[in-house]
């Protein structure tokens, strides 16, 4: 199956534009005016984990990035026993595909007065989140913000912004190198910069440098009735020298997990339009046409689906009818544990430059989460709660919900820490 966005800025409804057609090879392919996704290693065998040997930008993460920051900290609090026992397996800064973060940092989550504050620079390679000492509770503490005070704030959050401190970036060791970039290299980022300030939707935040016009860093809300709503996920981009000829790089902070087809847990984006997936015509990447918010949308609207088992490749021929829909409900429930995780250490070592934005969100958002998750314990359908409202069907599988209800009051605790009042009252 392929599917075709338009571009937002040359049509207003950025998400309803879709086209599904079907290639020779039965195959999916994704498209913003492109698209597609590749393979993924599902925790049950559901899906079988193929070969990637596209010779293409190797991802690893190996730099120390944001998330992987290797403190030592422990915390006692029995709420996160459950949580840290199923999460701290490893601790090394270095992981390999398929190994996921460890979580020894839980301990000692960044305070909501960082996050709701200020930008937070750092000249270090590793960089670390400014650290506070952790309150028992929202109701213990004096909050930074009153309620008000604080929707004002997230809805304020701006889309867009120019910033300095790139010393987090994945690709900081990239670019020019000290060289001067051509005036229209420099000009075609200068247009996209533009686009991207005029058209970014509401969910989706950039930032990028004055410095270092070859990086960007972007953060995208789960969308609702996904398995993915409420999370945060982030991405550092670079534009090569040679764009706009080739398509710009792209890099998932995917923590070790692998909660998408096309989200490698070594970072690498399954996209046709990054040329890291096959594709036609305009599916490909279009060096006069494509820009980053087409990139950016894509991988919101058609990566990060309601049925992200379908992005498999062949998926919609092989599991067809029943068989499918049962396997896309298995696969939405693992990916929601993922999310959940991620949710976790997001909050706990927000990226640089969006530290007040994943305090402001979490905080905003924990009883639509809670409740999400008290719901889906009780056997609601992952994803299928739409505009906080939740459906009478049951059909969530018990192991689903034992592992929703182990996570339960560690995000409770940590969206307390993070300033979220009242949330005690979802606790089992």
């Amino acid at each position: 199956m392929e599917i075709e966005i338009e571009d937002p800025l040359l049509n207003n409804n950025n998400n309803n534009n879709q086209k599904v057609v079907s290639d020779e090879a039965g195959s999916s392919s994704l498209s913003l005016s492109s698209e597609n996704m590749n393979s993924n290693d599902y925790v049950d065998d559901t899906i079988e984990e193929e070969d990637d040997d596209d010779g293409a930008f190797d991802y690893d993460d190996d730099d120390g990035d944001y998330m992987f920051d290797n403190d030592q900290d422990n915390d006692n609090d029995d709420d996160d026993n459950d949580y840290l026992s199923m999460q701290a397996q490893f601790d090394n800064v270095d992981l390999p595909p398929g190994v996921e973060a460890s979580f020894s940092w839980l301990g000692n989550p960044v305070s909501a007065e960082a996050k709701l504050g200020t930008d937070v620079a750092s000249s270090s390679s590793v960089p670390v989140a400014v650290e506070s000492p952790v309150c028992e509770s929202a109701e213990t503490k004096e909050l930074v913000l009153s309620e008000e005070e604080m929707k004002i704030k997230y809805k304020d959050f701006k889309l867009f912004d120019i910033v300095a401190d790139f010393s987090d970036h994945h690709f900081n060791g990239a670019g020019f190198q000290g060289l001067e970039p051509p005036r229209s290299w420099t000009k075609k980022i200068q247009d996209e910069w533009k686009i991207l300030e005029k058209g970014l939707p509401g969910t989706i935040f950039v930032r990028v440098y004055e410095t270092r016009m070859d990086l960007l860093r972007a953060v995208l809300m789960g969308p609702e009735g996904t398995p993915y709503h409420d999370g945060l996920f982030v991405f550092d981009v670079h534009f090569p020298p040679t764009y706009p000829d080739t398509p710009p790089m792209v890099y998932y902070y995917s923590g070790g997990l692998r909660l998408n087809p096309n989200l490698y847990d070594c970072g690498k984006v399954c996209l046709s339009l990054l040329n890291t997936w096959t594709g036609n015509g305009n599916e490909k990447w279009m060096p006069k046409k494509s820009t980053m918010l087409q990139v950016l949308v894509s991988i919101q609207a058609l990566i990060l689906n309601a049925k992200p088992f379908f992005n498999e490749p062949g998926y919609d021929d092989r599991y067809p009818g029943a068989e499918g829909e049962r396997k896309s409900k298995a696969y939405n429930e693992e990916m929601f544990i993922l999310s959940l995780k991620t949710m976790m250490y997001t909050l706990r070592r927000p990226p640089k430059h969006f530290e007040e934005l994943v305090g402001l969100h979490f905080r905003t958002r924990a009883h639509a989460i809670l409740s999400a998750c008290r719901a889906y314990m009780e056997g609601v359908p992952v994803g299928s709660i739409t505009d906080e409202k939740i459906p009478d069907e049951k059909s969530g599988s018990k192991s689903f919900q034992v592992a929703v209800a182990r996570m339960l009051n560690g995000l409770i605790s940590n969206f307390s820490r993070s300033g979220a009042a009242d949330c005690d009252q979802f606790r089992v």
